[in-house]
């Protein structure tokens, strides 16, 4: 009973702990739970200030991505996109030498001369004359004349330009159906409707419109000196 006494009394006697600080002390306890507030305080304020350094690193790299990354990649696209619209102008296709004398072709004053009466009489989109012309009309037409575009360039500074230029295949009568097709003056016309067979033939590019020998004066670059142009009125 004496043994079973002396360990309650050290059970009470033993002093109560929190963290470092004794709570069996009068008016520790009110201490500690002051301390405990503070420095709940003092954590939450530096958590808080982690968060907006962390809020701040995040949009820095935010920022240093768009500045490094997007802003070039739109600037970019953006570049690519008005060169190729601008490498449809007429301007930009007879902006190289070897081009000019095409260029004074379309100022012939000659309506048998094709390019020259469609440039002048505006039958093609005069500032896209050249593009609206030998461009493809079948799928991805447009796509193969840029590639045939930028191989043209490089042949104009870094390759050996030919002394007499050809088209890469037969010109197609489909890019002249894809705007006379239909037309009046076309489907109507004199010379057309002479033979009955003549026009299906055109029209499945049996019989060409260029080679057959009725439209066969297109570019005569080899005999300028001895034609007559046409001056537009300002």
């Amino acid at each position: 009973a004496v043994r079973q006494n002396r360990e309650k009394l050290d059970v009470i006697a033993q002093p109560e702990i929190h963290g470092n600080v004794r709570t069996d002390l009068p008016g520790v306890l009110d201490i500690s739970g002051d301390v405990l507030g503070r420095h709940h305080v003092v954590e939450k304020s530096r958590r808080r200030r982690l968060d907006v350094v962390a809020g701040l690193a995040y949009r820095g790299k935010m920022l240093a991505f768009l500045v490094l990354f997007a802003l070039p990649l739109l600037c970019m696209a953006v570049g690519v996109s008005s060169e190729m619209q601008r490498s449809k102008s007429t301007q930009f296709c007879l902006s190289c030498h070897v081009m000019e004398g095409y260029g004074r072709s379309l100022y012939i004053d000659d309506p048998a001369h094709l390019p020259a009466a469609h440039f002048q009489n505006h039958r093609v989109p005069a500032d896209q004359a050249c593009y609206t012309c030998h461009t493809n009309y079948a799928m991805f037409g447009g796509f193969r004349a840029k590639l045939h575009g930028l191989r043209h360039v490089y042949v104009q500074y870094l390759g050996t330009i030919p002394q007499q230029i050809h088209l890469y295949e037969p010109y197609n009568n489909r890019e002249c159906l894809h705007c006379h097709l239909g037309a009046r003056s076309f489907e109507e016309g004199v010379v057309h409707n002479a033979d009955p067979d003549l026009l299906p033939a055109v029209k499945a590019n049996k019989v060409s419109c260029l080679s057959s020998g009725c439209h066969d004066t297109v570019h005569d670059v080899s005999r300028l000196k001895d034609l007559t142009f046409w001056k537009p009125k300002e």
